[in-house]
């Protein structure tokens, strides 16, 4: 299966997934090491964040996404995609997949600014940034 970490640097995943601009994608599947198949590179107004559902997008490859914190706009975005939402602290990328398929990955802090996810209720900021691990569906 393919996965997209969301990345600034490269090498770390970041957090706020629908503001990255750049995409590590492996392909992984549980018990195998995860593989580097391409980094996504996409203009400003491709981030997820600007982007309508309807329209295609180059991460619609993929069946989950990692990313550090991020808003339920973003998770709900991400959904109706057919794409899980992976939230985590982890910080590795490599490390993130690993853990998420063996269902041990860190959950992601709450955002220090949580009024900065406009779309979001409050009652529902504690709810996707504390899973990063969403049923076990990894096959």
């Amino acid at each position: 299966m393919r996965i997209a970490v969301a990345t600034r640097d490269g090498a770390t995943v970041t957090s706020h997934g629908g503001r990255a601009r750049r995409f590590l994608v492996y392909e992984a599947e549980a018990g195998s090491e995860p593989v580097l198949v391409e980094t996504l590179e996409l203009g400003e107004a491709q981030a997820l964040h600007h982007h309508g559902d309807g329209a295609p997008h180059p991460i619609d490859s993929v069946k989950a996404l990692v990313a550090g914190t991020s808003g339920q706009g973003f998770v709900n975005h991400l959904r109706r995609r057919g794409i899980e939402p992976v939230l985590t602290a982890q910080t590795d990328p490599v490390q993130a997949i690993r853990d998420w398929f063996a269902g041990t990955l860190k959950p992601a802090a709450l955002p220090e600014h949580p009024h900065e996810h406009h779309d979001v209720p409050d009652d529902h900021h504690h709810h996707d940034h504390r899973h990063g691990h969403h049923g076990g569906r990894h096959a």
